[in-house]
């Protein structure tokens, strides 16, 4: 019996190994990104306190880049997923996007900020971007052009305050 017991054993386990092998060896999800911090209480409050009673204060920019290519479904949509490299650069004529993330007081909209494009000192573009504080996050991706070989400088404006310059090689 003990015999008998052995050989099913073992003839299960070879059965089901070339199963188990396949499986480890089946293609994996991609990675996951790095966990973010857990922000400390002080900064949770301070950044609620803003979005629910900051009206009237301006937004917060909290992220910019640019990039050629955002998300446009998936659970990356609306995210930047292709940002441009700024000491490699880009090729002249490339469509690029100067993506950006805000946190707007609820309730809010502005409508004073503005996307500037200098090549050198030359300004050559200025667009006028509005976001409102409809959510924790509001995102705007306003397309500039690089037509030009040289060093380009993106920036994010409320008035006369720079918030963001971004530099970036044109070849």
């Amino acid at each position: 019996m003990k015999k008998m017991l052995t050989r099913s054993v073992v003839c299960a386990a070879l059965t089901l190994s070339p199963v188990a092998l396949a499986q480890d060896a089946a293609p994996t999800e991609a990675p996951t990104a790095t966990p973010a911090s857990k922000p400390g209480a002080e900064a949770v409050k301070s950044t609620w306190d803003y979005f629910y009673k900051g009206q009237g204060q301006g937004p917060v920019l909290v992220e910019a880049k640019l990039c050629t290519e955002v998300a446009k479904d998936g659970p990356n949509k609306f995210e930047c997923i292709a940002e441009v490299d700024p000491s490699a650069g880009v090729k002249a004529g490339t469509s690029v996007m100067l993506w950006q993330a805000y946190l707007v007081p609820q309730g809010d909209s502005i409508e004073d900020l503005m996307v500037q494009v200098k090549q050198g000192t030359t300004v050559r573009e200025t667009k006028d971007v509005k976001v409102k504080g409809d959510g924790w996050r509001a995102r705007q991706w306003t397309g500039v052009r690089l037509n030009k070989p040289g060093s380009w400088t993106v920036s994010v404006m409320r008035g006369d305050e720079t918030l963001k310059e971004l530099q970036v090689k044109v070849n």
